[in-house]
C-alpha cells in the first residue's frame, strides 16, 4: 500500500507512522517528494486495517501501488532518481558515456582504451574481468588481476568503473575495484545475485534479460531495491527475436516505456544490441534521442585481435565521432555531454 503523509508533518509523526506499521510486520520504504513523506509498506494484505490508517491524524491518502514493481515505481517515488557516481550524476542533465573493452586482455590494452575514451568524452570506464561466455574455451577474462588493471587505468584518467559480476561469492571483491556493478543479461533473474548486490551501497547496473518482458526486468530491478538498495540502473541491450541480421534486436521503445512507468535512470547497450560495428551509431543516437540517459558503448584500439565481442566494437576515433555526434542531439532533447 502507498500511505501518503500530509504537507508539513513533523519528522517525529513521520517516524512514529513508520513504527507503527512496522510493528504489523509489513517491510516499510520511505521517500520524500514535493515536501511529502511517501511510504510504501509491503506486506500480508491482512497485516492492517487500511481504512483505519487513513483516520490517522497524519495520513493524507492510502492506496494500492498499482504496479507489481512497487518501489521502482513512480507511483512510489514520482521524481527521477539521480545515482551520484564520483563526478558523474546518471539520471541528470548530462548523458553518462559508459566505454570501453569487451573484456580486460592487458595492462597496454586497457591503458590505451581508457586514454582514448577520456580524452573524447566518456566518464565511465567499461570493462570485463569475470565474462560469462557461451563457449567454455572462450576467453573467460583475467579475474581479479583485470580488475586491478581496470581500476588503474581509470585512475590514471579520471573515470569511473563499471565492471560485471557473475555470482554471489564475487560480490565483495567487484565491489572493492568498480564504482558501478553490473549484472549481465543471463543473470536478470539470478535471485541470489540480486539479493546480494540489493545489500551492498554501490550503484547497480541491470541489464535486461534476453528474452525478458519490461515488468520482468522492473522486478528484477525490485528484489535489489527490496533488500536496501535503490541505487539500480537499468539497461536496455536488446533482446533475442526471430532477427537474424542482426545479434539482437535493440528495444528502443523501452526506453520511454520504462520512463513512464519507473524513475530509475535508463542507458543503452547499442553494441550488444546490434552486434555489428557499423550499427553502433544509428543506434546510440536513437538511444539518445528516444531519452536514454547515457549510453554503454564497446570501444577497443584493434578489434581486429579483441579476445572478445571484436565484431561489435567501435574504434576509438569512431568512438570519438560518435560523441561529437550525440553533443548535438542532445542539445536538441535537453540533455549535455
Amino acid at each position: 500500500m502507498l500511505v501518503i503523509l500530509k504537507p508539513g508533518t513533523p519528522e517525529s509523526v513521520a517516524a512514529g507512522v513508520l513504527s507503527r506499521l512496522r510493528m504489523a510486520g509489513l517491510a516499510v520504504h520511505r521517500t520524500d517528494h514535493a515536501g511529502q513523506v511517501r511510504i510504501a509498506a509491503v506486506g500480508e494484505p491482512g497485516a492492517m486495517d487500511w481504512a483505519e490508517v487513513a483516520t490517522w491524524a497524519a495520513v493524507e491518502s492510502v492506496s494500492k501501488l498499482p504496479r507489481p514493481f512497487k518501489l521502482a515505481s513512480r507511483a512510489f517515488h514520482p521524481h527521477d532518481t539521480v545515482i551520484s557516481v564520483g563526478s558523474v550524476a546518471i539520471g541528470g542533465p548530462q548523458l553518462a558515456l559508459m566505454a570501453g573493452p569487451c573484456s580486460v586482455e592487458g595492462e597496454a590494452q586497457v591503458f590505451t582504451i581508457a586514454e582514448a575514451v577520456a580524452a573524447a568524452g566518456a566518464t565511465v570506464l567499461r570493462g570485463g574481468a569475470y565474462k560469462p561466455r557461451t563457449s567454455p574455451y572462450a576467453f573467460q577474462g583475467l579475474g581479479e588481476e583485470g580488475l586491478k588493471l581496470l581500476r588503474r587505468a581509470a585512475d590514471a584518467h579520471g573515470l569511473a568503473v563499471v565492471s560485471e559480476v557473475m555470482e554471489p561469492q564475487l560480490v565483495s571483491l567487484l565491489a572493492r575495484y568498480a564504482d558501478i556493478l553490473q549484472i549481465g543479461a543471463r543473470n536478470m533473474q539470478n535471485y541470489a545475485l540480486l539479493r546480494e548486490v540489493g545489500h551492498i551501497e554501490k550503484p547497480v547496473l541491470l541489464k535486461r534479460g534476453l528474452s525478458s518482458t519490461i515488468e520482468e526486468w522492473l522486478l528484477s530491478a525490485e528484489h535489489v531495491m527490496a533488500h536496501g538498495n535503490r541505487q539500480v540502473i537499468l539497461c536496455e541491450r536488446g533482446i533475442r527475436t526471430f532477427e537474424t541480421y542482426t545479434r539482437n534486436t535493440l528495444d528502443l521503445t523501452a526506453v520511454p516505456v520504462v520512463k513512464e512507468l519507473s524513475h530509475l535512470p535508463v542507458i543503452v547497450d547499442p553494441s550488444h544490441g546490434t552486434g555489428i560495428r557499423d550499427k553502433v551509431a544509428p543506434m546510440a543516437r536513437a538511444a539518445v534521442a528516444a531519452g536514454a540517459d547515457g549510453l554503454l558503448v564497446e570501444v577497443h584500439h584493434d578489434p581486429e585481435r579483441a579476445l572478445s565481442d571484436g565484431a561489435q566494437s567501435l574504434r576509438t576515433a569512431q568512438f570519438a565521432e560518435l560523441v561529437g555526434q550525440i553533443r548535438t542531439i542532445a542539445e536538441v532533447v535537453g540533455r549535455r555531454v
